[in-house]
């Protein structure tokens, strides 16, 4: 049995599950929808009737949940794969394409963070909008490139990390 969007009883675990409550997640629903079908030309259900693959996420709803539920739990393919009745790697590519349909809604609706910026001066007047700024600096680790003009570029000059 996979886990679905249907289960969920209360404003707790809408939130829980999806960092939205019910009527926001409705919403991005339609706009979701329009995001899908102006990208593929084609809607959901065409998508999948042309398909020779059974998908496990049938709706709007059912694709916009999956990746909103990935993103809040942090899940490994494995372990999402088996809350949503598919295989890691069925759980990788719906991730994968999923993620790139809500990043242009978001886009879209201009909700998406300012990640570039062409100079000094276009960052600053950027800022200047706002009273506090966060920045997620957190590190994360990586394996270290095989070449080594690769490993030239990424190195921090950091010490090395003593566990």
């Amino acid at each position: 049995m996979a886990i679905s969007y249907k289960d969920i009883r209360n404003d707790r675990q809408w939130r829980a599950s999806t960092g939205l409550n019910k009527d926001q997640f409705f919403d991005l629903v339609k706009e979701f929808k329009i995001t899908y079908e102006d990208f593929l030309g084609e809607t959901l259900e065409e998508r999948q009737s042309s398909s020779t693959s059974k998908s496990k996420l049938k709706t709007y709803e059912d694709l916009l949940f999956f990746i909103l539920y990935s993103i809040k739990s942090g899940l490994t393919y494995d372990l999402l794969g088996l809350s949503f009745d598919m295989d890691r790697g069925g759980a990788f590519r719906q991730q994968t394409f999923s993620l790139r349909i809500l990043e242009m809604t978001l886009q879209r609706l201009g909700h998406m963070p300012k990640r570039f910026y062409e100079n000094l001066q276009d960052f600053k007047s950027q800022m200047a909008e706002h009273e506090t700024v966060l920045l997620d600096a957190s590190e994360q680790r990586r394996q270290r490139p095989q070449d080594q003009e690769d490993q030239k570029d990424d190195y921090s000059g950091k010490k090395k990390d003593i566990q």
